[in-house]
């Protein structure tokens, strides 16, 4: 057996687009899917969404250079 591997990001989490593989037509081929547990990325993300929470938050009430600084 064979091994080939590719890494993808989930762009519809309803469909999984593979192209440019070195495969044959007709080729019989295992797929085994297996996700990153990456806690950078999942604290990335709930940190970019808190920022636009603050945003949101403050649109009508920004901060002055003094508070900031405070």
């Amino acid at each position: 057996m064979n091994a080939y591997k590719t890494y993808i990001t989930i762009a519809d989490p309803k469909e999984l687009v593979l192209s440019d593989l070195p495969f044959k037509a007709g080729q019989r081929v295992e797929v085994i899917i297996l996700t990153e547990d990456n806690q950078k990325v999942t604290l990335a993300e709930e940190l970019k969404k808190l920022f636009q929470e603050i945003q949101a938050i403050h649109a009508n009430n920004s901060f002055t250079d003094e508070e900031i600084a405070a």
